[in-house]
């Protein structure tokens, strides 16, 4: 009390910091080993005692544009005492939305991976936020106990709101713990006149007794109806994630803007299948991953487009722009919707180089840690359907590309080869491309493109 005093009556006179610093000298009461907080006007001061010193900083306070904060020092060396905070007590953080990417200005707050009153390490995740392309974590700022949660799960937060108060004080848990036991019974208590106001929704519906006239033919009609329909108990409404409404905006603008066309053909897999089981065991010994056929083909794709530049082009307004570049996408379907990682610079790699890289970006996709940068761009996309036993289909363009090829099963089916009919192993392939850019010509000229390098590897060695 009595250094609170000295304090402001040297603020009050507006005395020096020099002058401020000998006020607290003549103070005798002040214990050396606690800190506190002081008001005052001036930018800093020392209180000297025996051979202990303090100094105080800058800190908010009311009627100042800051107040002040103890620090303590031994003998000749400082040392300064340094307690962070966010809040009042001084002993919380919160922990907030981090930055989720420049196109991204918002996301919904997905769950949350703990419960008030659980201890969290530093960076460790406690939520998990849902934007249109990847799912984020919530990372704690300091080891601690969460003491509450500020937002709901489905809520739409943007970067820098704060999502939780984490209490770095020992005994926080002691406090947590009855909070949310009032909230349990505070729902509980809502439930019964829930239950007692559905209780009267059943009662009025049997108060119309209608299916208690039988004798005029109508009503017997009616009741007949009636159970035709689906019960609604065994209906589920859930709301659609940001996610799958992302890729249904997507699919619709597509098929809304683009002139859709699809055009079809066949590829004999034989000499590819050789190829691999030939080199199969050769090529995981060197390069540490397995051979596929989605690199084959999409080193055919990268051949049709360099044949066929205008399917690797786009609509910009009145404008066409024609890329010089090859960065394909790839589908790849997830438990959450479907993502389209981009292989960038398909055109510079070689067979193990697209095989590493389609391994590492599905991995990242099925685990959730795909980032938005792996996902942005591309000039034209790759859809392997046949790995979910697809025999045909038309695949949607991936805006802003103008056309997709989609790859299915193999089947073996009777073909004719040298007059003879032989079993062989075929897939039909598809591109769907935009009509208003790419004709019908270019397109077949494409896929055919596909086929001879596909059914004929060598062609790749030779540039033929």
């Amino acid at each position: 009390m009595m250094l609170r005093a000295v304090i402001r009556r040297a603020a009050s006179k507006g005395s020096s910091p020099s002058l401020f610093g000998k006020s607290l000298q003549s103070s005798s009461r002040v214990a050396a080993s606690s800190p506190s907080f002081l008001t005052g006007s001036e930018t800093g001061a020392l209180l000297y005692r025996g051979n202990h010193a303090h100094s105080f900083h800058n800190l908010a306070l009311p009627g100042n544009s800051g107040c002040w904060r103890l620090e303590s020092s031994a003998s000749s060396t400082l040392q300064r005492w340094v307690r962070p905070f966010s809040s009042e007590t001084g002993d919380s953080v919160a922990a907030v939305v981090p930055h989720m990417g420049e196109s991204i200005t918002d996301g919904t707050l997905a769950n949350f991976l703990k419960k008030p009153g659980e201890r969290v390490e530093a960076d460790e995740a406690i939520a998990q936020i849902e934007t249109d392309k990847v799912t984020i974590d919530i990372a704690s700022p300091a080891s601690g106990v969460i003491q509450e949660f500020l937002v709901k799960e489905g809520d739409t937060v943007e970067p820098g709101t704060k999502v939780a108060i984490i209490s770095k004080s020992e005994d926080a848990a002691s406090h947590v713990a009855p909070s949310q036991k009032v909230p349990e019974t505070s729902d509980s208590k809502p439930s019964p006149p829930a239950e007692d106001n559905q209780k009267p929704k059943v009662e009025t519906a049997p108060v119309s007794e209608k299916p208690k006239a039988p004798s005029s033919p109508p009503p017997p009609k009616q009741s007949a109806k009636e159970p035709q329909l689906p019960p609604k108990e065994r209906e589920r409404r859930v709301p659609m994630t940001r996610l799958r409404k992302r890729v249904a905006t997507r699919l619709k603008d597509s098929q809304n803007t683009f002139a859709l066309l699809t055009t079809f053909n066949e590829v004999d897999m034989t000499n590819l299948m050789k190829l691999r089981s030939q080199y199969k065991d050769a090529f995981y010994e060197k390069h540490g991953v397995k051979l596929g056929l989605m690199s084959g083909f999409i080193k055919a794709a990268v051949s049709a487009l360099q044949h066929q530049p205008v399917v690797n082009a786009v609509i910009d307004g009145d404008d066409i722009i024609y890329r010089d570049y090859v960065d394909i996408s790839i589908a790849v379907g997830t438990s959450k919707g479907l993502v389209v990682p981009v292989i960038r610079g398909a055109d510079k790699m070689n067979f193990a180089e697209i095989e590493k890289t389609i391994n590492t970006l599905a991995k990242k996709a099925n685990e959730g840690t795909i980032s938005i940068d792996e996902m942005a761009g591309g000039s034209f996309t790759v859809s392997n359907g046949g790995v979910y036993g697809s025999l045909i289909s038309t695949p949607i363009i991936n805006p802003p590309q103008s056309a997709i090829l989609g790859m299915h099963s193999i089947v073996s089916r009777p073909m004719v080869v040298g007059g003879n009919v032989v079993p062989r192993p075929m897939m039909y392939v598809a591109l769907t491309y935009d009509h208003r850019l790419i004709d019908g010509r270019e397109a077949v000229y494409f896929l055919r493109r596909v086929k001879d390098v596909v059914e004929d590897p060598q062609r790749l060695l030779l540039d033929i």
